[in-house]
């Protein structure tokens, strides 16, 4: 089937607003997909001020980039959804979805209706992720060698950082990993000061407020608050009088009695959201109570979480002693760790809890390898809650083969937009090809014949050799959750980017 392509002016016009956009995501891309495969190299970021980053990390590039191209701007949402729904293969994304605009405008500038090509990719994309997911490989379990693998690509070969994810994830358990609100990277956390470590309980980033910091590691009955731990206030109007100033020195002298009950409950350990007041915390710190304010929420419900402890308000202090005790969590292990600068709590009566500690020598390197360990975490919980699909693009080029073929069944124009989708697909070979110096058309094309004439759709390249290799057996493995959302991602933003004919600046905002 031939199109004839427009001429002239006029055509020049009509896709100007494509090309510009096109040319705004090829620039995004560059800057990621060197860093893709295991001979992909890194990218400094350079500062206003002079600071320096120095990474490999696909959003974190993205994210510190200085981008004001509006298409450009929707790329880099590929690669915040990708982060936020699976923590890793945003550079896979990334490069998927420029790969899909490129395909894109090359159908439509030869004169391919842009709505046919859109719907082409829809569908192409549709069947990419339905064959994707029928390739997925359940993991066995915890004991399964591929977790380790998994770990280890991910965390860019460094065994150190995969060795301490597998262990941190053996030490949570499979049904804690798969809870849908549980994300694994969150409880990794790096300091300069530290030795790789996995801690079976939580790390909590907060020095005490109380003046002594020498706690020794004890039991503690735990006590939460949601908000203040300080008396109840008057409003600032009311204070001005004599009954508003009298009540809020009742409510003092109230607040320093309910305190008593804390000793009475052998309460040994409160945080606070907010503040704590000045006579609270000098009470705790007479009798021994660790305390620790202005903690996050997220952080307040972990501890509530794994100690077991219900957060309650401050005017819950009035409460019975008999009814306050049901309020309270416990921990068989309190301590604050001065090197750290963090308390250590364990034996929580509530849920299974880690936290993994990444240690390095430099700030800078400190942030990287924070980066790297969490993008293990993530996929070593991907994997466990949806498997995993041979890796180096190697699933990619079999699901584009089989793309062709279904092309060859479509009548419609649609094809166009089907065949992009497949070419798109080889991309990401193709880019960890040219990483490890070899020259993609070649090898896409020994990859290809290779699948074809075996029938396994798990042969890639070997970026060391440059020869046809199994991935599954050298245990180069992917999570399908990680190229099953970035294929999505990639393509509906690919779609909205073909779909945009105009681009208008809006007028400014004005204050009433």
């Amino acid at each position: 089937m031939s199109q004839i392509k427009p001429t002239g002016q006029e055509g020049e016009e009509a896709f100007a607003t494509l090309r510009n956009n096109a040319n705004a995501i090829r620039a995004i891309c560059s800057a990621v997909e060197g860093t893709l495969g295991p001979k992909g190299l890194d990218t400094m970021l350079v500062g206003t001020q002079g600071e320096v980053v120095i990474t490999n990390d696909g959003v974190t590039i993205l994210e510190k980039m200085d981008v004001t191209h509006p298409a450009a701007r929707l790329l880099i949402q590929v690669a915040r959804s990708q982060q936020h729904q699976v923590g890793d293969g945003t550079t896979t994304a990334t490069v998927l979805a420029g790969a899909l605009v490129a395909e894109g405008v090359a159908q439509v500038t030869r004169g391919v209706p842009v709505a046919k090509v859109v719907r082409g990719v829809q569908d192409g994309v549709a069947a990419a992720l339905e064959s994707l997911a029928r390739r997925a490989r359940p993991l066995e379990g915890m004991s399964d060698p591929l977790l380790y693998r998994i770990a280890y690509i991910a965390g860019r070969e460094h065994a150190d950082l995969a060795k301490l994810i597998v262990e941190g994830a053996q030490r949570l358990g499979l049904a804690k990993l798969r809870e849908p609100h549980f994300r694994f990277s969150d409880v990794v956390m790096a300091h300069g000061k530290a030795s790789n470590e996995v801690w079976p309980g939580l790390l909590i980033s907060k020095k005490p407020a109380n003046a002594q910091l020498d706690f020794p590691p004890d039991t503690a009955q735990v006590l939460l608050f949601q908000d203040a731990f300080e008396p109840e206030t008057v409003d600032e109007e009311a204070l001005m009088t004599d009954a508003g100033f009298h009540k809020q020195t009742q409510l003092r002298e109230q607040f320093r009695a309910l305190l008593e009950k804390l000793v009475e409950l052998r309460v040994g350990f409160v945080a606070s959201e907010r503040g704590v007041d000045p006579e609270a915390e000098q009470f705790c710190t007479d009798h021994g109570i660790m305390v620790l304010q202005r903690l996050p929420r997220a952080e307040l419900r972990r501890i509530a979480e794994y100690t077991g402890a219900r957060p309650l308000r401050r005017s819950g202090l009035r409460k019975p002693a008999s009814e306050l005790a049901g309020y309270l969590g416990f921990a068989g292990h309190v301590a604050y760790d001065e090197r750290l600068e963090s308390v250590r709590m364990a034996e929580g009566k509530g849920r299974t809890q880690v936290s993994i500690v990444v240690g390095a020598s430099t700030s800078e390197v400190v942030g990287e390898r924070l980066r790297i360990a969490r993008d293990a975490a993530s996929s070593v919980q991907a994997a466990l809650r949806g498997g995993c699909l041979p890796g180096g693009g190697a699933a990619e080029m079999a699901v584009a083969h089989e793309l062709d073929r279904l092309r060859e069944t479509v009548q419609g124009m649609e094809g166009f937009g089907m065949a992009a989708v497949a070419q798109a697909l080889r991309k990401p070979l193709a880019q960890i090809v040219v990483n490890a110096g070899y020259n993609p058309l070649e090898k896409v094309e020994e990859v290809k014949a290779a699948q074809i004439a075996s029938g396994n759709d798990a042969l890639g390249i070997d970026c060391d050799t440059g020869g046809v290799a199994d991935m599954m057996a050298a245990g180069v493995v992917d999570p399908a959750e990680v190229k099953l959302h970035a294929l999505q991602a990639a393509g509906e933003v690919a779609c909205a980017v073909l779909r945009i004919h105009t681009v208008i600046k809006m007028r400014p905002r004005t204050e009433e």
